[in-house]
């Protein structure tokens, strides 16, 4: 009997402290995470207000091939929504734009597993440059039960994991983008001008084709589509998450009755690929004389001559020709490509 008094009494207890704990629901906790990405204002609020654009490069959809995403109209902006799932992890929420000040500020709520209290993220925007923007998140976490907010921390751990992550996700989307434009903007065709290139990871096929007249550039725009297609069909690759095409041969290849050269396109990060077909190359970062070209791809052959020249004419070395085309091969026959010719001592 004294046994089981002793039982109630401690049962009564426990009861009464977690009755205690669950019916005190106290304010969540709000920290802050501040970055700085070198893309300006107008380039990056876009991917924040944007709820499609947001999931395309945010770590927690990026990351997770079985999470379902589901977007509502306006899809932009102050009401636009999305809801995610993912049927194994059982994991759902919901995710809305409360406010939003173009260039300045977003806040989201994120509804978590049918809990009626949302995590509250407000996005600052700085621009400190035309060239670079500040972003600091707020993050505030949902009210939570006494016994609950031992799971704070770890939040918080997880939030900053994932800011970190997508940041990085981010600034390649929009190398992508924003490098496509700014060469755009900035071509000036049949000028011999010497730069530093940037190193890529280009995703391609070897080939070897007829340089009979006619007979090539079939053979590329055929290639193209090729490594295109498995690009974005197969490794599910959008547009703006590839750079411009590449191809790479030997630069005096023009006068040859054969070629061999590697097509591929750019890629952020290398990834498995399934076909033994396809395989990556990795172009180092080096000095590059280049020059853009406008026209029928037959009528190549002075622009090359231009730049081998100037490398004869520097006492310079060159490694193979790497011809960029900014509008890729097509049935039409003319082409707008950078040829870009490394050179070193």
């Amino acid at each position: 009997m004294r046994w089981f008094t002793v039982f109630i009494v401690v049962a009564v207890i426990l009861l009464g402290a977690y009755g205690f704990a669950t019916n005190n629901i106290e304010e969540g906790e709000t920290y802050s995470v501040q970055k700085t990405i070198d893309f300006p204002v107008d380039k990056v609020y876009p991917q924040f207000n944007n709820l499609q654009n947001y999931a395309r490069w945010n770590s927690r959809f990026t990351e997770n091939p079985d999470m379902s995403v589901v977007f509502f109209a306006p899809y932009e902006g102050l009401n636009s929504a999305m809801k995610f799932s993912d049927p194994k992890s059982e994991e759902i929420g919901e995710m809305f734009v409360r406010y939003a000040k173009p260039n300045s500020t977003v806040k989201y709520q994120i509804f978590e597993n049918g809990s009626i209290n949302p995590f509250v993220v407000d996005v600052k925007f700085k621009a400190l440059s035309g060239e670079k923007t500040q972003l600091i998140w707020y993050v505030k976490t949902p009210k939570q039960a006494y016994f609950q907010k031992a799971l704070n921390r770890l939040q918080q751990e997880d939030w900053t994991a994932n800011i970190d992550k997508s940041i990085a996700n981010l600034v390649n989307l929009l190398s992508n983008k924003v490098d496509k434009e700014r060469q755009l903007d900035s071509i000036k065709f049949d000028s011999l001008v010497i730069e530093d290139q940037e190193g890529k990871l280009l995703l391609g096929i070897n080939v070897t084709t007829s340089n009979k007249r006619g007979a090539l550039y079939p053979n590329m725009v055929l290639n193209h589509n090729k490594v295109l297609n498995y690009a974005t069909m197969d490794l599910k690759k959008r547009d703006d998450e590839i750079g411009y095409p590449v191809l790479i041969t030997n630069p005096q290849s023009y006068k040859d009755k054969e070629v061999s050269y590697f097509y591929g396109i750019p890629l952020a990060k290398r990834i498995p690929a399934g076909d033994n077909n396809f395989n990556f190359k990795t172009l180092n970062a080096t000095k590059v004389y280049s020059i853009y070209f406008k026209g029928d791809y037959e009528k190549r052959a002075p622009a090359i001559q231009q730049l081998l020249s100037k490398a004869k004419k520097d006492s310079m070395r060159n490694g193979d020709l790497q011809q960029i085309f900014l509008k890729p091969p097509t049935n039409d026959k003319e082409v707008v490509v950078k040829f870009a010719l490394p050179v070193y001592r």
